[in-house]
């Protein structure tokens, strides 16, 4: 007779093993604290010391490696514990093991693994052997970092060694997802740091851009028209057009570029300078393009023009309005191909500039006459800035002053100061040479005067020397200065009808052109007719003092000394 054994039934009630469930209600407290509040090296701490509650385990370690594979992070599971000193005590065979093969490593009896051989390392003691279990954590792919625990080994195997990988295992995931979603939140938060500080910055700079354009660079005002020019410098500055900047003499215009450039993104870029008029036509291809070694006698080196000197910045070329005809045409070629050659060079050279230039002509005039090409002129007036003269701004005229006579102080060493009666003698001044003229007024009261405090008897145009008043009634056409109680140099039309400047269109030397009398003999005849004054042959001719200069040191002309 077979007897038919009736199988168990479990009922449904039935609770699952122990050991699997301590191993759910293990990763679930873990998985609390890695979900909470707080940063990473104290969650992982935490996380740690529960992790101890559950397994039988001694050290635990958490190493979190950086992009280069080095340590980034280590988290020891007893306070203790010196993390470091426990990390370098591991094999480094074993742990690379880990990273490497992205494989869980379990070593029942580290004395029986050749990795753990006493004789190479620090890890234990010899009279007490240890299990080591060590699995790997990932974000996604990528192996992060490493979880380890040691147990101390006893004779009788262990049963549950499997069961301790798996559980670690699941532990390590969940490392590794708050691993990665705090380094996100971290770049984040270091991102919009960077971006405040950015906008900070910004702000900052948009607020002081005023103030830094007129102090640090010089430029000093409170009026109306000096503050929209200024607010149209810091509109311009963000751009890369080229910018014209256009104004009487003394204006400041070289100021106004230079706070151009150090308003725009170019500010960490050279900023360069050059003045057209000063250099003969030969020498200027020179200083703007560079030339190579032997290119021309006296040429023993290589060397480099302003262009390739303003590479990444702002080449600032004044008194545009005077380089010859020949010159122009090599001027718009660089200007509408970013490519020059340097003078006896045939390689192409490439550079990024941004162009400010100014002049005190009227280059409009100066294009319909055919003395400027007209498509160079539209080449350098993409924006046009107008710079008002001081007599258009005469509320800035007390704080120039100011300025002046506290540099006049500092060079000095005085305690110079201006009276009311002395501001009230300067509001008067037309001041034809302007910002210019201004500064030279206040440096010669402060040289010749007696007291601490300059008083209205202490300017020259009080004395019947003031120098302007001598310059507008040398003007051609102009009219002799009707009265000098209150400056001399205030002129007979009304302040918004300023006199007109002189014509430098050289009217005068083309009628002895047409005469059949040579440029070196026209230039002669005025110098003669005029007593060797430069400044007056210039008016004669209708030239600029400066060309009657050129002029003359290009014949090799010899002023008599009477």
């Amino acid at each position: 007779m077979i007897e038919v054994q009736t199988p168990v039934v479990f009922e449904q009630t039935e609770r699952p093993p122990k050991r699997m469930e301590v191993a759910l209600y293990g990763i679930y407290e873990i998985s609390k604290i890695l979900c909470g509040p707080g940063d990473l090296h104290s969650i992982l701490t935490t996380t740690l010391g529960v992790l101890k509650s559950f397994l039988d385990m001694g050290n635990g370690l958490i190493a979190l490696l950086d992009e280069e594979g080095g340590v980034d992070m280590l988290v020891a599971a007893s306070p203790d514990t010196e993390a470091k000193r426990y990390y370098d005590s591991l094999p480094e065979k074993a742990l690379g093991q880990i990273v490497v093969t992205e494989i869980p490593l379990a070593v029942n009896n580290v004395a029986m693994d050749s990795a753990f051989a006493w004789e190479t390392t620090s890890w234990g003691h010899q009279d007490q052997n240890f299990s080591f279990l060590g699995v790997p954590i990932k974000d996604r792919e990528r192996v992060v970092g490493t979880l380890t625990i040691d147990r101390a080994w006893t004779e009788r195997p262990s049963a549950h060694l499997d069961d301790d990988v798996r559980f670690l295992k699941m532990v390590a995931n969940l490392i590794g997802q708050t691993v990665r979603l705090h380094r996100l939140v971290t770049r984040d938060r270091e991102r919009m740091l960077e971006d405040q500080n950015r906008l900070a910055k910004e702000r900052e700079g948009a607020d002081a851009g005023s103030a830094r354009a007129r102090r640090s660079m010089g430029i000093i005002g409170e009026s109306r028209s000096i503050q929209a020019v200024l607010d149209k410098l810091r509109l311009v500055a963000r751009r890369e057009s080229t910018v014209l900047l256009q104004g009487e003499s003394g204006t400041g215009k070289e100021l106004f570029a230079n706070a151009l450039h150090d308003l725009s993104p170019r500010r960490g870029g050279p900023f360069i300078k050059l003045n057209c008029a000063a250099l003969p036509e030969s020498v200027l291809e020179s200083e703007l393009f560079g030339h190579e070694k032997g290119a021309f006698t006296g040429a023993i080196v290589q060397r480099k023009g302003r262009f390739e000197l303003a590479h990444g910045g702002t080449l600032f070329l004044d008194e545009i309005g005077e380089i010859s005809p020949a010159f122009q045409a090599k001027l718009l070629r660089v200007l509408q191909e970013g490519e020059f050659e340097r003078v006896g060079g045939s390689r192409t050279l490439k550079v990024n500039v941004r162009l400010v230039t100014a002049t005190n002509r009227n280059l409009e005039e100066a294009v319909a006459k055919g003395m400027f090409r007209a498509d160079l002129y539209y080449r350098i007036n993409v924006v046009p800035i107008y710079l008002p003269p001081l007599r258009d701004r005469r509320e800035d005229i007390p704080l120039l002053a100011n300025e002046f006579l506290r540099r006049f102080n500092a060079d000095n060493d005085t305690r110079l100061s201006l009276s009311p009666s002395a501001l009230a003698v300067l509001a008067q001044c037309y001041f034809p040479g302007n910002i210019r003229e201004l500064e030279n007024c206040i440096r010669r009261t402060a040289t010749l005067s007696h007291g601490e405090k300059l008083i209205d008897r202490d300017f020259a145009c009080r004395n019947d020397g003031c120098l302007s008043s001598v310059l507008w009634k040398t003007h051609p056409g102009s009219q002799t200065c009707q009265s000098q109680a209150g400056c001399g140099a205030s002129p007979p039309a009304p302040e918004h009808e300023p006199r007109p400047a002189p014509r430098v269109d050289g009217s005068a030397m083309a009628e002895l052109h047409r005469a059949g009398k040579t440029e070196h003999e026209s230039l002669i005849e005025a110098m003669e007719k005029c007593g060797w004054v430069q400044a007056k042959a210039a008016r004669l001719l209708g030239l600029t003092p400066r060309q009657i200069g050129y002029a003359v040191r290009k014949y090799g002309i010899e002023i008599p000394k009477f």
